[in-house]
């Protein structure tokens, strides 16, 4: 029997053998344009901003504004950093059951939204994270996270709880 709940951008759906994530409506159209089944494209978007990013500093440093160019080196340090952070990240639409390694909840805490972090094994062997992003609190979100989490705990996916 197929159990799904609703996500930022479609439904889960909870398969015997599979999880699959589908996206809806206009979210989940631009979503998938800008993201598609891969990480690479995002992360190539924001290696280019990376790099206009040290083309500025390198600029505001050469003409003697060194506030405005340690900012923007702040900035792009974190950039760098959440980029290699998000290399393990996958946008794959479906994961086996059998190659799950993991799944933890994270909670909503204050400006932000729960989802649900799926460790996973990739078919090259490779582990890989799937971020299962739950809807926002104006969008039902509390509803929809207990119905997820729900689900999740019925089907012994659930391995953390934070």
């Amino acid at each position: 029997m197929e159990k799904k709940f609703k996500t930022k951008t479609g439904y889960c759906h909870i398969l015997p053998d599979k999880i699959v994530l589908t996206r809806n409506g206009i979210i989940g159209e631009l979503s998938n344009a800008v993201v598609g089944n891969s990480i690479v494209r995002p992360l190539i978007m924001y290696g280019l901003f990376l790099a206009y990013m040290a083309y500025k500093v390198v600029t505001l440093y050469n003409i003697g504004e060194q506030v405005r160019a340690m900012f923007h080196l702040v900035v792009a340090a974190l950039l760098l950093f959440l980029i290699f952070k998000s290399i393990s990240n996958s946008a794959t639409p479906v994961i086996y059951r059998n190659t799950i390694k993991s799944v933890i909840f994270k909670k909503a805490t204050l400006l932000t939204r729960a989802y649900f972090i799926v460790v996973f094994e990739n078919d090259k062997g490779k582990t890989k994270k799937r971020l299962i992003m739950l809807p926002g609190s104006m969008t039902g979100g509390d509803e929809a996270t207990g119905e997820a989490l729900i689900i999740m705990n019925e089907e012994g996916l659930l391995t953390t709880n934070n």
